[in-house]
């Protein structure tokens, strides 16, 4: 594929897989103008109170002025794509006059989020959404729900990870166990993912978790696993994934996750992933022999005493699951590479 020109726009904090798209797309040759929807100086403002309430009251305000941006950028020279990276400030005037100015650039947008649920949209988004020449998702069933909304292509594509981030790391011993332990999990505290935790535990599991609110449910539940920290990014996050002997993979109940970001990380760093299973999980990992599954907390036990008591067994799993992320094409650069033909193809 030759080189494209492409105005990406997302929030593009340290650490975000939004950026790490950016950065693969950068690697892949191609030539790429940002507009940065949160940089630090409007993440200070969006802590503020006086933010909050209008934000409760009018959606996501665009506090670091992408849509003037993107209009000045495209004034300024052409591009091939517009890439909105779940742009819930971005304006339906804005991409009208990015088509007024420049006819042919093709306006894309990406979400790793569920776009249906009202969580996660806003009344921008939801009056541009017929506007996008293809909307990619990586929510399956989001492909129906976003065109009965008005977007006109929707095509779905799985989660991925970056090469340069996600891969085996050796940890030095009292590294490793400062971050890791037998059984851990990475990410925000919810009721479901809380109570499964204290079940391991209650059962004399040691675990560790890593992430927001946990503090909260561990006093509310009594539970005896360890809270290390809040959430971890960049290279500290995957220390811990190659610290813990098992990686829980635990979705996210309000998103109707079938995935997360993490049901590739972990795998890809060479890790041993035990995951909740889905059917797009299965076809994701062959079950036993790439990644584990579990349906319920007696079945999730079971299988944590299991593969604690055989760590060989274990570590081939893990082994396989990354030649799988390997071979399988779950890289950003390698899902990237697809996405853009589908747009070139529409060009």
């Amino acid at each position: 594929m030759s080189s494209l020109s492409i105005l990406y726009c997302g929030d593009l904090r340290k650490g975000g897989t939004c950026l790490h798209r950016m950065q693969a797309l950068k690697e892949l040759g191609h030539d790429i103008a940002s507009v940065d929807t949160a940089p630090e100086d409007v993440r200070n403002r969006q802590r503020r109170f006086s933010y909050l309430v209008r934000r409760k009251l009018f959606g996501p305000l665009d506090l670091a002025k992408a849509n003037k941006q993107i209009v000045s950028k495209v004034k300024q020279r052409s591009y091939d794509v517009l890439w909105l990276d779940k742009a819930l400030t971005i304006k339906p005037e804005t991409l009208q006059k990015v088509k007024k100015i420049q006819r042919d650039c093709c306006i894309v947008g990406y979400s790793p989020d569920d776009m249906y649920a009202g969580h996660s949209q806003s009344r921008q988004f939801l009056k541009h959404l017929n506007m996008y020449d293809v909307f990619f998702t990586t929510k399956s069933y989001n492909v129906s729900e976003l065109m009965s909304l008005g977007c006109p292509r929707v095509e779905f594509v799985g989660k991925s990870f970056n090469p340069n981030l996600h891969r085996p790391l050796s940890v030095y011993e009292e590294e490793c166990v400062r971050l890791g332990g037998s059984v851990g999990f990475i990410g925000t505290a919810e009721k479901e993912r809380a109570h499964s935790v204290a079940f391991l535990a209650e059962k004399g599991i040691r675990v560790k978790v890593w992430g927001n609110e946990w503090v909260r449910w561990q006093k509310k539940l009594r539970g005896k696993f360890a809270v290390a920290g809040p959430s971890q990014y960049g290279e500290q996050y995957t220390k811990i994934i190659c610290s813990f002997d098992i990686n829980l993979g635990f979705l996210r109940k309000i998103n109707r996750d079938q995935q997360t970001s993490r049901s590739i990380e972990i795998p890809a760093c060479g890790a041993f992933m035990l995951a909740e299973r889905t059917r797009e999980h299965l076809e994701l990992f062959e079950e036993g022999k790439e990644a584990e599954f579990f349906s319920s907390n007696e079945e999730l036990l079971d299988k944590v005493r299991f593969y604690l008591a055989h760590p060989q067994h274990r570590k081939r799993i893990a082994a396989a699951g990354r030649q799988r992320c390997l071979e399988s094409g779950y890289s950003n650069h390698d899902r990237l590479k697809c996405m853009l033909e589908k747009v070139v193809s529409l060009r």
